[in-house]
């Protein structure tokens, strides 16, 4: 589960950094139809994207195994990537790259150090948002896994077992106490980075 996570996490804000970049600062055509396309993890059930995902696996020939895993889970986080990231990027200041480019900087160092620091906020909120998510997900990986379980596969075969039951119950608590601490760090570092960046237009 913890290499899913990291993996999931450090690929699903790479690619919502992009997505959000290009919905922000560019103006593509079908823009809104490649948003919603995006987001269609959010809006149906994790039941029936197993499901198809088993049965695509299957018609592929592909086996089940850790990567089914991982590539579902990056369906699901993408989304709520590019929400976050999308957000601090709507409140950037378009007129600082331009400065950067002005005075001579390439497209790729000026996102460097002019971009990047300003959405540092946003990019931590991500990588440990995706992260909690893909850590607790359990419908996917149950569709999905195969003899490697994630850990919310193992908690919930473990039910079964009436000697296994406390400490399992533990466990649950214990994840869950401590997802709910990595969600409500990644929302507090969210908030701070648009508000870091609103300040200066107030002032203005």
């Amino acid at each position: 589960s913890i290499k899913i996570g990291l993996v999931v996490a450090i690929l699903s804000t790479i690619l919502g950094l992009l997505a959000a970049k290009a919905v922000t600062r560019y103006r593509m055509p079908g823009r809104a139809p490649m948003v919603a396309f995006i987001m269609i993890p959010l809006v149906v059930p994790e039941i029936i994207l197993g499901i198809s995902l088993l049965i695509l696996l299957s018609l592929a020939d592909i086996p089940l195994s850790l990567f089914t895993v991982g590539f579902a889970h990056l369906l699901l986080c993408v989304p709520f990537s590019m929400l976050v990231l999308v957000s601090r990027m709507e409140g950037f200041d378009r007129s600082m790259e331009e400065a950067g480019l002005d005075l001579g900087e390439n497209a790729w160092m000026t996102f460097w150090r002019v971009t990047f620091p300003v959405v540092l906020p946003g990019i931590v909120a991500s990588l440990l948002l995706t992260f909690t998510i893909s850590f607790d997900e359990f419908v996917l990986a149950f569709f999905l896994s195969s003899i490697e379980p994630t850990l919310p596969v193992y908690i919930w075969s473990s039910l079964r077992f009436p000697s296994k039951l406390p400490p399992t119950l533990a466990l649950g608590a214990t994840i869950f106490i401590l997802s709910f601490i990595i969600v409500t760090f990644a929302e507090w570092m969210r908030k701070r980075g648009v508000r870091t960046e609103s300040t200066p237009g107030i002032l203005k």
